[in-house]
């Protein structure tokens, strides 16, 4: 007897796509040049859009800043800073829907952006979110390890006195300099698992681990040029940070577009 258990298996289309390795191809400093300059044309393109997204997300950082001082966490503010560009990919998803659209010279508003990443919530983006959170989490929680076990004597009642414990003695020096080995490997971590499994993510159907463990494979398999990116990425937003957070207005998006170019240029379209 013949079954009609009709729509009990996914779409072919859709399970090719969930079960292929994705091929990964070989990045060079040209492609890193080609996105940067990809990303800062959607940016200009857009910028009032893309520039919001830069917007909300410096007065995320702002309030989360005076949250800590309200709170009394001055200790947190120094980690809390250095670390908040951790959660920067999963902020870009609209970003990288806005750089999709305008690939493909498709027209968009508000609402058609603003859709696509409330749709995000039903599919495997939640996931890496866990993900990204929870390794900040660990960042925030490793640095108040070391704080009790390294500065365990010192005191400080307010952020100077935080800043000259750390910067002016021994203590402090160790304090950075162990603080600074283990936020290297967090953030190492975090960015060969996210840097082209986000817009991999918004791109294509495909599970969170597939889209990790490709990441990982453009990492391992360009790891000089990606190493580049990293600090690239690094460097523009801890710059951006110091005039009270507002050069993110820029920087985000522009990095945000480049990352959706970069993505395009390392991982081929998936065959339909």
């Amino acid at each position: 007897m013949t079954s009609k258990t009709t729509g009990s298996t996914p779409p072919e289309n859709l399970t090719s796509q969930q079960g292929a390795v994705p091929k990964v191809n070989k990045v060079t400093a040209d492609d890193i040049t080609a996105s940067l300059k990809a990303g800062f044309s959607d940016f200009l393109a857009r910028p009032f859009m893309s520039g919001f997204f830069g917007l909300f997300y410096a007065v995320f950082g702002l309030l989360f800043v005076w949250s800590l001082i309200w709170l009394g966490k001055i200790w947190m503010i120094v980690p809390a800073v250095v670390g908040f560009p951790l959660v920067a990919p999963f902020a870009a998803a609209g970003l990288y829907e806005m750089s999709r659209r305008l690939q493909k010279g498709e027209s968009f508003g508000w609402s058609e952006i603003l859709t696509v990443m409330a749709n995000q919530r039903k599919r495997e983006m939640g996931w890496m979110a866990f993900v990204t959170l929870f390794i900040f989490w660990v960042w925030i929680y490793q640095i108040r390890l070391w704080l009790a076990i390294i500065l365990q004597n010192a005191s400080f009642s307010d952020f100077d006195g935080f800043l000259n414990t750390v910067l002016f003695t021994p203590q402090g020096w160790t304090f950075l300099a162990v603080g600074t080995c283990v936020g290297a490997f967090l953030s190492a971590v975090l960015f060969s698992v996210t840097v082209v499994a986000m817009p991999m993510l918004l791109d294509r159907e495909t599970n969170f681990v597939s889209a990790m463990l490709t990441s990982i494979r453009v990492v391992t398999e360009n790891p000089v040029v990606m190493l580049g990116w990293a600090a690239i990425i690094s460097v523009t937003m801890l710059l951006s940070m110091v005039p009270a957070f507002l050069g993110l207005i820029f920087t985000l998006p522009i990095l945000g577009h480049t990352t959706w170019h970069l993505y395009q240029r390392a991982v081929p379209p998936a065959e339909a």
